[in-house]
């Protein structure tokens, strides 16, 4: 089937290149829509090679990207009006910045990319534009020895891209800054709210089944109604997690995202409590205590992965110490849930 957004063949010395377009369509923005939900999320990617954008010549500018195909698209609809090559990486269907942390956007693949691409052919100079995001996995140093192509970076965010081609290839401190905005923080929630939904719904009818004992023996109907405030009670601890922690991020108290988690969770807590969701004895109410927070705290832990404030080391740092105390909440928090039914 052929990709919408390619409308043309370029014909060069190194064979056709694919001419793409710079408009985004009804399709892609229901495709990046359900990347966004992570549907299909892992095979959303383009082929990688050389694509051509406008109409480029041999000294045209050559763009390095990857071949998630909302990192593909986020740049070709920047280039309105510009010619230019776009080369792309076989990043798995990784974006740029992950992919830059796995290796897959790195050193190797563009050296080797050049080299499948027939580059050389298709442009006089020996310049590759790499965004910046990119930079933690390319040697610039390595690539230019080993391929003979410099490395240029890019500015960090593609909108970016005219003002620093018109400044000659010069990126402003504001161009190299990382912003790591509300819109940013919410374009990535939809994922971390899937991602973890199976463990909810496995989780939800545990306490469905678990619901049911008392110091009588075994009632559907205590069960019924004892989880469905389990239900709202868990619900509420992982939209914590997942939606209010990350979005709210910045303004939370504490450096470790563990910690700003837990803040979210009492709140959330506070409000079942007040709402009669968390039961009147005191067991119970310290076990929906233990458990919101926990699972606030986990969940917007794992927000760490798609966050540009934290390093590999401090996350690995603050797992460490983090799993195992969320560990003991989650234990202890049930014990008391389940002591609470025989009382």
């Amino acid at each position: 089937m052929k990709e919408t957004y390619i409308i043309a063949r370029l014909d060069t010395l190194a064979g056709g290149i694919p001419e793409i377009s710079t408009e985004f369509t009804g399709e892609d923005r229901w495709g990046a829509f359900k990347a966004r939900w992570s549907f299909n999320r892992m095979n959303y990617r383009v082929a990688p090679g050389i694509y051509a954008v406008g109409q480029p010549g041999p000294d045209s500018i050559v763009l390095v990207s990857a071949n998630y195909k909302l990192s593909f698209d986020v740049l070709r609809r920047e280039l309105k009006g510009i010619d230019a090559w776009i080369m792309v990486l076989d990043t798995r269907g990784i974006n740029v910045w992950c992919a830059a942390g796995k290796g897959t956007f790195g050193t190797q693949e563009i050296v080797n990319r050049i080299e499948k691409t027939g580059l050389k052919k298709i442009v006089n100079h020996r310049k590759l534009i790499v965004p910046q995001l990119g930079g933690p996995g390319v040697a610039a140093h390595e690539v230019k020895k080993l391929s003979g192509f410099s490395i240029i970076y890019g500015p960090v965010r593609a909108p970016d891209l005219p003002r620093f081609l018109e400044a000659g290839m010069a990126a402003s401190p504001d161009m190299r800054r990382i912003r790591f905005s509300f819109h940013d923080r919410m374009v990535l929630v939809p994922v971390e709210v899937v991602t973890g939904f199976k463990f909810l719904l496995i989780a939800i009818a545990g306490f469905f089944i678990l619901g049911g004992l008392n110091s009588g023996g075994y009632s559907v109907a205590t069960a019924l109604r004892s989880g469905l405030y389990s239900t709202v009670n868990l619900l509420l601890a992982y939209l914590a997690g997942t939606v209010i922690g990350p979005l709210l991020l910045p303004w939370l108290p504490g450096r470790s995202f563990s910690v700003k988690g837990i803040i979210p969770g009492v709140v959330l807590f506070l409000i079942s409590f007040l709402t009669g969701f968390t039961g009147r004895g005191p067991l119970g109410i310290i076990a929906w205590l233990l458990l919101m927070t926990a699972i606030s705290s986990f969940a917007t832990m794992n927000f760490t992965g798609a966050s540009t404030y934290t390093s590999l080391s401090g996350v690995r740092k603050e797992m460490r110490i983090a799993v195992p105390l969320q560990i003991a909440a989650v234990i202890i928090g049930l014990g008391l849930w389940i002591a609470d039914r025989f009382i």
